[in-house]
């Protein structure tokens, strides 16, 4: 059972193992490191590298041109793209539609998002004729140059050239050619176009003497020259440059050259070099190149392409990609050509008539000699990057056509396109003699126009092939050159998968990638299987540590030792070994589980249901994994339509049945499928994954692709907890995972129709492929998707978090925290944090170890919610929480108290210590020492530990008597108070002391003398009060209170010398004493 899904939230240099073994992972593989060094561009020891972000071609956009079409014209309508210009202000593209014989105009101001802005029709708005089709085209300033085929027959060929305004789209002026034209070049200054007039050859026709479609067929072509002086064009004027003799004879130059049939010399293709003075012009038939004199119109050189042997390629159409064939010396006869710089020029070895070698080469113009040629470097790449064609192996292989040179950021490109395979090879040609293989662009079918535009780093590619009954529609893709186009660029980037060379040197063949599995032994691999594009099925492996990912291991299927070849569209590895595959008949019966070893031989074949295999038409099984559990192995398919005989029928529930291998008993499920109102277009499965113990996901799509397509998506659904009950299905519920369709859009390029591969690698990641069909009605081009993880595209799955509290729960103590995380089903790892919080505060966050996670804590008293809170590391699984509710009592104390004395005289110092410790928490606060009741110091506590002391000093003012004195500790939140047992001061009366002070002790006879009596008692102790009497001599002269200590007393008349005597009556707390002082009179 999954959860809901959470709403989810890139081009690496891959070095990775090399080597095919027929068999596993352990049979002779060879880990080849990659070198400090980085690689060049391509496939080394080292592993595929990518071309950096700066240096790369970065796919835009893939524009299909019907999107362009007039609103008369049907969507169904054939509509191409062939050869292309640019406008001068580089926002208007501008190309030819030779099929529905118009031309188009694309606005480029965003290469991102191509916008169309119409069409010209040939007759209707060129008037040019019905049968005419443009050839070429070219753009001078404000006018389009538009080369028109208006030939009616072979025999009599014609050709214009119509001149039209670009923002008007006006016809300004035509200008008739005198033969049937082809290309169309531009000097580097725009003085001057040359047009290749070819007076094609009827394919049909038989010459005198020859074979059908031979030549020579008169009338032979001719080079035209067109003289662009000013910036009117009804100044502009053409001269033709003879190719041949007055009367159709070959010129010597031409025969000299040895050209095949040099008086029908089939001029093809023209360049200009870059001083402007040069044209070079292919002769394809003849295997030939002239080079002509733009200034005096003269032909200075002819020198033949020559032959080219081709070793290590697949040459038979047998379905197998078989590189160990080769073709003879075989002529070149070159299409397009480029300049390299002033004296080297590059062809495109297409072939036509006998000839075709399969790349393209590189000539010296001054001595007509091959300095480079690419051999089989072209039919590996195909290979390589899953683009080989075997419908055209016993032909021309990838067909190079198209070809362009510029120079872009600095460094000259040659661009070299397969008409066969789909791609266009790019090179760097800074050394002609040793071009240097920089990237490998996937385009739509049949690319034939190359436009380089390095006023803004771009480069265009225009498709010719549409074949709209099979959804195969021309298009023009769009690159851009270097880190400006980075971040618009598609993703994943081309090729996302590529093949490893084999023990032989040769890359392995692959193709048709109808579905996935993972390794169950290695977590950075996973297993493909070919289909029906190939005989001879085999099982690939890819690693996917890289990007892009590699295949560098197949394994070959063989029954009784001889190679079997099945319709496998789907594959499951079993833990226990070996492997599942899931074989899709042609009629009902034919489809089939079959078990195979590790090594690949048949052990084991079983067929569907008879019943089941009774409603399939040829839309059988598409999908197979495997569970396993205590009741041992089980293995799902999926079929990929409705049965006949089920409610619906073809477009009702799709049925998805489960194998129990060890009762061989099947168990049937309904999958709703979407309907579809799109004519031609049906819904189905393609694929079936175990996600869990109860969950599967599938692919359902649709039949559409390009722009068209609508329904690419993994639907997950949950198998019910009962099974339905014997020769019943049980209805299923699904639920959309994830739409694959805005991934499969992301590449910026064509959208695939045939999402058919599915799993969930060891290493938690989710991937889905496209099957190329082996470029049977499809672009050829490879997506494999690296969706995220489990957890991204399923939703991440459940968990369990339980806390439990441990330890005292008395104030101060430490409690344990101790939390378990675990997944509801399965045994994933386990691995994040927890955090837990009292209430909403957070007390700690501790990682996961185990599934455990602990805390250790100091709670607070009172009562406390605790949570723990499960944070997962990855996407894989959900959080959780757990709780727990744990009350905290407060700590004891002991309180005790201790005097300095026991005894003292009033207001004699005394202080009483008081000490408070905590049974488990430090106490703090403060105090009381008690006289009885009554407070009579406080103190705050200074705390070590969980003991805290004060000493209090007690008032003096203590009376005199026998004192009960106790401390009392208030506490704390968390601390309980307590209060000390009690201890016993005595206080006694305090002896004073009484002194007499006067101005002089010696007086006058007669005087009065003042006399000051003070009585003090200790240090800081309360001030006497009371009586004091004063006596002179033996008389009685007063007494008075004390006031502050202190009084005085003006003595009688004194006549003789006396004795002043003081007498203190004491108090409460002092003693009565007495002083005296002997008063002298003279």
């Amino acid at each position: 059972m999954l959860p809901v899904r959470p709403r989810p939230r890139p081009r690496t240099t891959a070095a990775c193992a090399l080597v095919v073994a027929g068999a596993l992972a352990a049979t002779g593989l060879t880990i080849v490191p990659a070198t400090a060094a980085t690689p060049a561009p391509g496939w080394s020891s080292a592993g595929w590298t990518d071309p950096s972000p700066a240096d790369a071609f970065h796919r835009l956009a893939t524009y299909p041109v019907y999107l362009n079409r007039p609103a008369t014209a049907a969507e169904s309508d054939v509509t191409v793209a062939e050869i292309s210009a640019v406008s001068e202000d580089v926002r208007t593209f501008v190309h030819t539609d030779a099929l529905a014989r118009r031309i188009g105009f694309v606005d480029i101001t965003d290469p991102a998002q191509p916008v169309g802005l119409g069409t010209l029709d040939l007759a209707a708005d060129l008037g040019v004729g019905a049968h005419a089709e443009p050839t070429s085209v070219a753009i001078v300033g404000g006018y389009v140059l538009v080369v028109v085929d208006t030939s009616e027959t072979f025999t009599a060929p014609s050709g214009a050239l119509v001149v039209v305004d670009l923002a008007t789209h006006e016809v300004v002026r035509t200008l008739e050619l005198g033969g049937q034209p082809d290309s169309i070049a531009l000097t580097p200054d725009t003085t001057h176009a040359a047009i290749a007039i070819e007076n094609q050859r009827d394919e049909n026709a038989t010459p005198v003497g020859g074979k059908k479609g031979d030549l020579p067929q008169a009338p032979g072509g001719f080079l035209q020259l067109v003289d662009l002086a000013g910036d009117d064009p009804t100044s502009w004027g053409l001269r033709p440059v003879a190719f041949t003799q007055e009367g159709g004879a070959a010129l010597p130059s031409f025969v000299a050259a040895g050209l095949d049939t040099p008086q029908d010399p089939e001029p093809e293709y023209v360049a200009i070099d870059p001083t402007g003075s040069t044209v070079a012009v292919t002769l394809q038939e003849n295997n030939g190149v002239a080079l002509v004199d733009i200034a005096t119109a003269a032909v200075t050189s002819v020198f033949s392409a020559g032959t080219q042997a081709v070793t290590d390629i697949d040459v038979l159409k047998d379905g197998k990609i078989d590189q160990t064939g080769s073709i003879p010396a075989t002529p070149r006869e070159p299409d397009a050509i480029g300049w390299l710089d002033g004296t080297h020029v590059a062809t495109a070895n297409e072939g036509d008539w006998k000839g075709g070698t399969r790349g393209w080469s590189i000539f010296d113009t001054t001595t007509g000699t091959v300095v480079w040629d690419s051999g089989n470097e072209l039919e590996r790449l195909a290979v390589r990057t899953g683009l080989h064609n075997e419908d055209r192996a016993a032909k021309k292989g990838v067909e190079i056509e198209g070809l362009a040179i510029a120079t872009m950021d600095g460094t000259p490109y040659a661009f070299v396109g397969s008409e066969r395979s789909n791609l266009v090879a790019v090179y760097d040609v800074s050394d002609p003699a040793h071009p240097a293989f920089q990237q490998v662009l996937a385009t739509t079918n049949g690319p034939e126009g190359i436009l380089p535009v390095p006023s803004r780093d771009l480069l265009l590619v225009s498709s010719e092939t549409d074949t709209p009954a099979a959804n195969v529609r021309s298009a023009v893709s769009i690159y851009g050159l270097g880190d400006a186009f980075d971040e618009a660029a598609g993703t994943p980037q081309f090729p996302s998968v590529v093949s490893a060379d084999d023990v032989a040197g040769r890359p392995v063949g692959w193709g048709a990638l109808g579905a996935l599995a993972p390794d169950v032994r290695d977590e950075d691999r996973l297993w493909s299987v070919t289909d029906a594009a190939y005989t001879n099925t085999r099982l690939l492996s890819l690693d996917v540590s890289t990007t892009p990912a590699v295949i560098d291991r197949e394994v070959r299927i063989t029954q009784a030792g001889a190679g079997v070849s099945f319709d496998v569209e789907g594959l499951a590895a079993r833990p226990q070994g070996g492997f599942w595959l899931g074989v899709e008949g042609a009629t009902g019966p034919g489809n089939e589980l079959v078990r195979v070893s590790a090594y690949g031989g048949v052990l084991e074949r079983v067929a569907l249901p008879a019943d089941v295999s009774a409603g399939l038409t040829k839309w059988g099984i598409e999908g197979v994994t495997t569970t396993n559990d205590d009741a041992g192995e089980h293995v799902f398919v999926a079929l990929q339509r409705g049965l006949t005989s089920d409610p619906g029928g073809l477009a009702g529930a799709a049925r998805i049945g489960r194998y129990d291998v060890t009762t061989q008993a099947w168990t049937w499920f309904a999958y709703p499928l979407e309907q579809t109102t799109v004519a031609g277009d049906w819904l189905g499965l393609s694929e079936v994954v175990a996600v869990d113990d109860d969950t599967l996901a599938v692919i359902e799509r649709d039949k559409l692709n390009g722009v068209n397509a609508q329904v690419k998506r993994i639907y997950t659904v949950d198998l019910p907890s009962v099974d339905p009950a014997p020769g019943t299905v049980a209805p299923l519920t699904k639920s959309l995972a994830h739409d694959v369709l805005p991934d499969l859009r992301a590449t910026a390029g064509w959208t695939q129709e045939k999402l058919e591969g599915l799993t969930i690698g060891r290493n938690g990641q989710v991937y889905a492929v496209t099957d190329n069909d082996g470029l049977a009605d499809a672009t050829g081009e490879t997506v494999l998707l690296r969706l995220g993880s489990t957890a991204h595209v399923f939703g991440p799955a459940a968990t369990t978090t339980s806390l439990t509290v441990s330890g005292q729960t008395t104030y101060g103590s430490q409690q344990t925290l101790r939390a378990v995380v675990a997944p509801v089903s399965g045994t994933a790892d386990v691995t994040g944090t927890v955090t837990s919080l009292d209430g909403t505060t957070p007390l700690a966050t501790v990682p996961v170890t185990a599934g455990v996670a602990t805390t250790k804590v100091v709670l607070g008293h009172g009562t406390h919610a605790l949570t723990a809170s499960f944070a997962p590391a990855g996407e894989e699984l959900a959080g959780s929480d757990g709780t727990a509710t744990v009350t905290i009592v407060a700590s004891g104390t002991t309180t005790t108290l201790t005097l300095s004395r026991g005894t003292a005289t009033y207001g004699a110092a005394v202080t009483a210590k008081v000490s408070v410790v905590g049974a488990t928490a430090a106490p703090g606060g403060t105090v009381q020492v008690r006289d009885g009741s009554k407070v009579v110091g406080t103190g705050t506590l200074v705390v070590s530990g969980r003991k805290g002391t004060v000493t209090v000093a007690l008032p003096r003012t203590l009376t005199v008597g026998t004192h009960t004195l106790t401390a009392r500790y208030a506490g704390t939140s968390g601390v309980a108070a307590s209060t000390s047992s009690s201890a016993r001061l005595v206080v006694s009366r305090a002896t004073p002391e009484v002194t007499l002070t006067t101005s002089s002790w010696t007086v006058a006879k007669g005087a009065r003398p003042k006399v000051t009596v003070t009585v003090t008692g200790a240090t800081e102790a309360p001030t006497p009060t009371g009586a004091v009497t004063v006596w002179l001599g033996t008389a009685k002269v007063t007494t008075t209170t004390l006031v502050g200590g202190r009084t005085t007393v003006t003595l009688p008349k004194v006549t003789t010398s006396s004795t002043v005597k003081v007498t203190y009556a004491g108090s409460a707390g002092y003693l009565p004493a007495t002083a005296s002082h002997t008063l002298t009179v003279r």
